[in-house]
């Protein structure tokens, strides 16, 4: 794997994240509420490893690497821990005027916007996950 596809696959994650920052509408439905004051150190945090990755890689991609894991494992948590262990009020009302794939007044399940947050920040962690061992591998063959 490059480091292109790791910069494509995250950059495609930063854009769709701005969405959150900014908050976005289609046809008057909503597709993500501006979030910019619960989101935004999420946001930096991941912008500032994602250009620090771009101009350096040695211990930087495993810091990105991490990053992506720890927001993974939160949204998770946040979102889909309740589409599989039981519904939660609170969230199917707080996402309650979202655009959704799936409407459910039993479970909750993820709008739109964070099942695509969701794969995107998965894909991205793959990527990175599999550039980081192919580049130690590479690393160590041009070291012996």
């Amino acid at each position: 794997m490059n480091k292109k596809i790791c910069f494509v696959s995250n950059l495609c994650l930063l854009l769709w994240f701005f969405l959150d920052m900014v908050g976005m509408s289609i046809n008057s439905h909503i597709l993500v509420t501006r979030s910019y004051r619960d989101d935004a150190i999420f946001f930096v945090i991941f912008l500032v490893l994602f250009i620090w990755f771009i101009f350096k890689d040695k211990i930087e991609k495993y810091l990105l690497t991490a990053w992506l894991f720890m927001w993974f494992l939160t949204q998770f948590l946040a979102h889909w821990y309740f589409t599989i262990l039981g519904p939660s009020q609170e969230k199917m009302n707080y996402f309650a005027d979202t655009i959704k794939l799936i409407s459910s007044s039993h479970i909750y399940i993820p709008d739109l916007y964070h099942i695509i947050l969701h794969t995107l920040i998965f894909v991205s962690l793959i990527n990175m996950i599999i550039y980081c061992v192919t580049s130690t591998k590479t690393n160590m063959t041009k070291a012996k």
